[in-house]
């Protein structure tokens, strides 16, 4: 699925023939005047206009525009991804001492496409034209590297890879340990071929090479039910709001049909990885899994800067399904982030919401939508969300109920694998495993490279759906 510009917030257009006649200071309207039609334009291909278009448009929908300097001299840096790097430093919010913004940014429109619309590309990646190779690794213990996902139509899942298979060597390197992780990322991420040998859980070794390529991904990885001490319980993975959409709601559709026909009494959803993606998707889940109380009540508040408050707009709960659950169980990381943050944000006012993971989630409660700008989608952050209390800026994160080491070393779906073992116990015992037995806290050289073993995947709540007028 690719993305319709057409439907996108008309900022896009307007007046770009003045906008890339030369450098500029001034700001551009945001939005088309009431009854004017865009003026076709040639798409900009001077990399300099490039760059003064996105900081123009940068101080239109910034959600911190009016703290960018205007000394900010946008051709003083590379190229559009630069430029959105560097306006994150103006993104000072009341409460918070260091700037909030960790993800404004740009993109080639090609690699966007892929990205958004599931068709495996890493996000940031020097090898995203080419594809991936659809697996992403973790550091379980210094030097206990493990496989943490695979996408079953990848490279990697059609070798038969799956999570909890241990790396021991990379492109002939048997460094695999944490001072190593720019080679490692480089090599998983960054690479159009690469050479890997596995351990499996069985203890086997498997030498395989892969090659990366562009493949349709499903975010749906697993759902399964479990009958245990009388409880049932539905579990369900799901790594991302982005790809096929059609695809997607479907899927919920299966999955909770199921759900409600096996009578199932608590539902464990698992966004430990989930970086986000279309709000249009959240709101689907969310309606599927909230109570039926709150049927007609508010989900979310979505806020403009001041310049464009006449777009801010306010969502409704509209419940899909015959489930009514009470209570709702998210596995967590520090990768859950935007779309999955909302998604928990928006339940909280009406069911008892339990996190299960390692740390505190992600910490991102803004969006932005793509603006084309040359051969480039610009992404400046442009509105917040808050849920039916109020409540937003979370930007520290949520912390877990149940603080629980991640699970590396099994696969999808295992009930003695940490964190889902937490969540089992507590749905059928009323408490979850004690901190003592679950968690043991990693080494801060591991933390520091699993971030860097993080730093392609992609972590935003996007808006595409609205025309504003």
């Amino acid at each position: 699925m690719q993305i319709n510009i057409s439907r996108l917030l008309p900022v896009i257009i307007f007046a770009l023939s003045s906008l890339i006649a030369c450098k500029k200071t001034q700001d551009v309207p945001a939005v088309l005047p009431p009854g004017v039609a865009p003026t076709p334009v040639a798409v900009i291909t001077d990399p300099e206009k490039i760059k003064d278009s996105t900081l123009l448009y940068s101080k239109d929908v910034y959600l911190w525009y009016n703290q960018i300097p205007a000394t900010f001299d946008a051709r003083s840096y590379a190229d559009p991804v630069a430029l959105m790097t560097a306006i994150r430093q103006y993104s000072i919010e009341p409460g918070f001492t260091a700037p909030v913004d960790r993800w404004s940014f740009a993109m080639k429109k090609t690699e966007w496409d892929n990205l958004s619309g599931g068709l495996g590309t890493t996000f940031g990646a020097t090898s995203a034209a080419s594809g991936d190779f659809g697996l992403g690794v973790f550091f379980n213990a210094e030097g206990d590297l493990r496989v943490k996902f695979v996408e079953k139509e990848s490279p990697a899942g059609l070798a038969g890879i799956h999570r909890s298979w241990r790396l021991t060597k990379l492109n002939g390197n048997t460094n695999i340990a944490t001072s190593n992780s720019s080679f490692i990322v480089d090599g998983v991420y960054n690479s159009t071929q690469s050479s890997f040998t596995f351990i499996k859980p069985d203890g086997n070794t498997v030498d395989v090479t892969l090659t990366a390529a562009h493949y349709k991904e499903h975010p749906v990885y697993l759902d399964t039910v479990y009958t245990i001490n009388s409880k049932k319980i539905g579990y369900f993975v799901f790594n991302s709001f982005l790809g096929d959409t059609v695809e997607i709601n479907n899927e919920f559709n299966r999955v909770f049909n199921h759900f409600a026909s096996q009578n199932i009494s608590d539902v464990v959803v698992d966004l430990r990885y989930n970086g986000g993606g279309y709000v249009s998707v959240q709101e689907k889940l969310a309606n599927y899994l909230v109570s039926s109380s709150a049927n007609n009540n508010l989900m979310m508040k979505q806020q403009y800067n001041d310049k464009n408050a006449r777009y801010n707009t306010t969502t409704y709960f509209k419940k899909l399904g015959s489930l009514n659950l009470s209570r709702i169980f998210f596995i967590v990381t520090s990768g859950t982030a935007s779309a999955s943050e909302l998604l928990i944000n928006n339940l909280k006012p009406y069911m008892d919401v339990k996190l299960i993971g390692p740390a505190n989630t992600h910490g991102k409660p803004v969006g932005f939508f793509p603006i084309p700008v040359g051969d480039w989608y610009i992404f400046p952050v442009s509105f917040k969300s808050t849920n039916a209390s109020g409540t937003g800026n979370y930007f520290s994160g949520f912390p877990a109920d149940s603080k629980v080491n991640d699970g590396l070393s099994k696969d999808w779906g295992d009930v003695t694998e940490s964190c889902l073992a937490s969540s089992v116990k507590y749905i059928t015992g009323g408490a979850f495993r004690t901190q003592a037995e679950a968690f043991q806290e990693i080494s801060p050289q591991v933390k520091i490279s699993n971030s860097q073993l993080d730093g392609p995947s992609f972590k935003g709540t996007i808006e595409t759906r609205k025309t504003f007028k």
